[in-house]
């Protein structure tokens, strides 16, 4: 599929984002300032005045982007008949995204800084775990409706879902232990939650 070239408006939208990203997780959000951010993407202030209408816009957005790379979004949950595939794809990409390094800093930088500014944590969880849990809880509606699963609380099964998919290499970066021992262990470890997940919420 050829995918249609960004317009020069969406190319500076991306440069924004991707030096936001990069400020926000080496220096935390109250160092990075709108400035810095043109400056690192090579484009006017202004400019980034135009998408990004505040700080707080541009961090939500950088965050909401990153799980847009990582494939994300609503589109894997188009099809409630086949739970275990459109589970294992979110669960890849899941997984993949929360162990990149963006994710680990930009946590990181949140939990340092929640004594003094617990407005960037709230930022953080609305724009990531409450978008993708979220997501989850439309999926497991549509699911349950089917007949073959009952999930209950909802929020209660896309919580704990995400939480089992963490797993043992997401606890290691986050202290900054070594995970050379984890990598090749994680798809199979990711499809056995999968499974796992499903099994016990089948009628």
């Amino acid at each position: 599929m050829v995918q249609t070239p960004l317009s020069r408006s969406e190319q500076k939208k991306a440069q924004i984002l991707h030096a936001a990203i990069e400020l926000f997780c080496g220096q935390g959000f109250p160092n990075t300032s709108m400035d810095e951010v043109a400056k690192l993407a090579g484009v006017s202030k202004q400019t980034v005045y135009s998408h990004f209408g505040s700080k707080d816009d541009l961090f939500v957005a950088s965050i909401e982007s990153k799980c847009v790379v990582h494939q994300v979004t609503a589109e894997l949950f188009t099809s409630p008949q086949d739970p275990e595939q459109a589970l294992l794809h979110f669960g890849n990409y899941f997984g993949e995204m929360i162990v990149s390094p963006e994710a680990i800093e930009v946590f990181k930088t949140c939990v340092a800084q929640a004594d003094t500014h617990p407005e960037i944590s709230a930022l953080f969880f609305n724009a990531g775990p409450e978008f993708l849990l979220n997501l989850l809880e439309n999926y497991f509606e549509q699911v349950e409706k089917l007949g073959e699963y009952h999930f209950g609380d909802l929020r209660h099964a896309s919580v704990r879902l995400c939480m089992m998919l963490f797993g043992e290499m997401r606890l290691k970066l986050e202290l900054g232990l070594p995970v050379e021992d984890l990598i090749a262990k994680r798809p199979a470890y990711i499809k056995e939650t999968v499974s796992m997940f499903l099994r016990a919420y089948r009628v």
